[in-house]
């Protein structure tokens, strides 16, 4: 049997190289030391919560104190027929901007990438990328002051030229497709970005040689901008599944009125009302940890999906 000895020596030089190489990069990891420190204490700390889903959490008690009941909580939220009114909800909002708003950014960035002015291609960006620096705050009052139906200037159009007012604002049939449009205003031309550098990123060897053989702008895009863009359309797409659960507390607690409560309930206010406003710390958990745990599950599934097509996916 080989000792264990003349390893060491081995061992020791593998700490060496790995010193060597931290202190040759040292401005770089001190460049990336403030976004490591901030998942560390923000993402990664705040974990260790999690396992009040699984106990009666009292804040007398304490995380250590507390007793543990198991799946308890989990029994509890399942059971409750307002599990089914979150999940379609949460899901309806998504599927509508995984159909709606992800394929935008791709044709924004195609047309972009067509125009010759410089200067007017500067132009159209700045003006795209301008709502993505609003807040929900805003983006929820100038829509309020568009779409009320006593003051909205909507309204004030529409009597003027003798039709009858809108509750846009307080109907159910428009609410999902309200704050999809909503989110398609504030973030679509701000999605262009990794779209246009990808774009940026192919060979332009290859249109010269497609523009050879005759091939007009429609087939440049078709076969040389589109296949170019995949590998990042899988991975955002994949990103976009993981989201599937999680509609944004924000915008929603900000639209949210009384007339669309059933439809405008999802996992992240609902974990807000019963959790801060009900303190019912254990039971929120139980249904926030549900909803990061499907989201989970939807990258590993896609992300396994994307790979034996042959794409390279996220890991």
């Amino acid at each position: 049997m080989k000792a264990a000895g003349p390893e060491l020596p081995n061992q020791a030089g593998k700490w060496g190289r790995l010193g060597r190489r931290l202190y040759r990069d040292r401005s770089l990891y001190l460049l990336a030391l403030p976004g490591i420190l901030f998942l560390i204490l923000f993402k990664y700390v705040p974990m260790w919560g999690i396992v009040i889903a699984f106990q009666d959490y009292s804040p007398f008690a304490g995380i250590l104190h507390s007793p543990w009941v198991g799946l308890k909580h989990f029994e509890r939220f399942f059971a409750n027929p307002d599990f089914w009114m979150l999940f379609r909800n949460t899901i309806a909002i998504n599927l509508l901007s995984l159909f709606l708003f992800f394929p935008l950014p791709i044709l924004i960035a195609l047309m972009l990438n067509e125009l010759r002015s410089v200067l007017f291609k500067r132009l159209v960006q700045t003006v795209i990328y301008l709502p993505h620096f609003l807040s929900w705050v805003i983006i929820a009052g100038l829509t309020f002051f568009l779409f009320a139906k006593g003051e909205g200037l909507v309204n004030d159009i529409l009597e003027a030229l003798g039709r009858p007012r809108l509750g846009v604002l307080t109907n159910p049939n428009a609410f999902w497709l309200m704050v999809t449009l909503q989110s398609i205003w504030k973030e679509a031309g701000w999605g262009t970005i990794l779209f246009l550098a990808g774009i940026a990123g192919i060979n332009p060897s290859l249109y010269e040689a497609v523009k050879m053989d005759g091939a007009g702008r429609l087939r440049q895009m078709w076969h040389i901008t589109l296949p170019g863009l995949r590998s990042v359309i899988v991975v955002l797409f994949i990103l976009k599944l993981g989201d599937m659960m999680d509609v944004g507390f924000e915008q929603i607690f900000l639209m949210y009125n009384g007339a669309v409560s059933n439809v405008a309930e999802v996992f992240d206010t609902y974990v807000y009302r019963l959790g801060i406003k009900q303190s019912q710390f254990s039971y929120s958990t139980a249904a926030g940890l549900f909803k990061s745990l499907v989201g989970l599950a939807l990258v590993l599934i896609g992300n396994k999906v994307a790979r034996k097509f042959g794409e390279e996916g996220v890991f």
